[in-house]
């Protein structure tokens, strides 16, 4: 588990995600050497995606333990992966939302 962050304000998810999702797609163009991000969207596949399943576990066992604190510190760890993996696959946040709408209808 990293350190938790401290003095978190509630925010705007939507404008939260689509500036995430934004500099996600604009690490495509920098050096995997110098950004984790560029080291997901191009490195092995299984790296990214054994990354994913590993940040899911911890948000369980944060839930388990209802810790709410490390909770949301592992959600964002998740979200973060999640739209990571997105990029690399070519599915937009805006199809990832027009998806969640459409079941909710």
């Amino acid at each position: 588990m990293g350190e938790r962050t401290a003095h978190v304000r509630d925010g705007n998810i939507g404008a939260t995600l689509e500036g995430l999702a934004r500099v996600i797609h604009e690490r495509r163009e920098a050096s995997p050497e110098e950004s984790y991000t560029a080291r997901l969207l191009s490195g092995k596949e299984d790296s990214l995606l054994k990354k994913l399943a590993e940040e899911a576990s911890e948000v369980i066992m944060a839930a388990k333990d209802r810790d709410h604190d490390h909770i949301r510190y592992e959600a964002a760890d998740l979200v973060y992966h999640l739209l990571v993996t997105l990029e690399r696959y070519g599915v937009s946040i805006e199809e990832l939302a027009g998806e969640l709408d459409a079941r909710h209808r």
